[in-house]
């Protein structure tokens, strides 16, 4: 026998397996944790890159492209860290109601 928030759960998950299961969807739903997750390491270079860009370079005998280059870097983190978060949270859904669907299954037949 369900719960009524797993039968909830199996309504929703019905009608919204498809919707979130599109390449954008996934990108965008994951965006605001993973820009939450790249923010301090991208503040700190852009802070490093605008405020002190000599001590990076004379420490580290590096050019200053190599700030631009970690930008990018972080942007690609950024981008599949927001699509693999959401893939694996709708695999996990995907998981829930299945088993679900199996319970419902096995409780309703004679």
């Amino acid at each position: 026998m369900l719960t009524e928030k797993e039968e909830q759960f199996i309504s929703f998950w019905e009608k919204n397996r498809e919707r979130e299961n599109t390449f954008i969807n996934k990108l965008l739903g994951g965006l605001p944790m993973a820009i939450l997750f790249a923010l301090p390491i991208l503040l700190l270079v852009i802070t490093v890159y605008l405020f002190i860009p000599e001590w990076y370079t004379k420490i580290s005998k590096t050019s200053p492209g190599m700030f631009l280059t970690a930008i990018f870097a972080m942007s690609i983190i950024v981008f599949f860290y927001s699509f693999f978060r959401m893939q694996f949270k709708w695999e996990n859904n995907e998981q829930l109601y299945q088993e679900l669907k199996h319970k419902q299954n096995v409780t309703n037949k004679p």
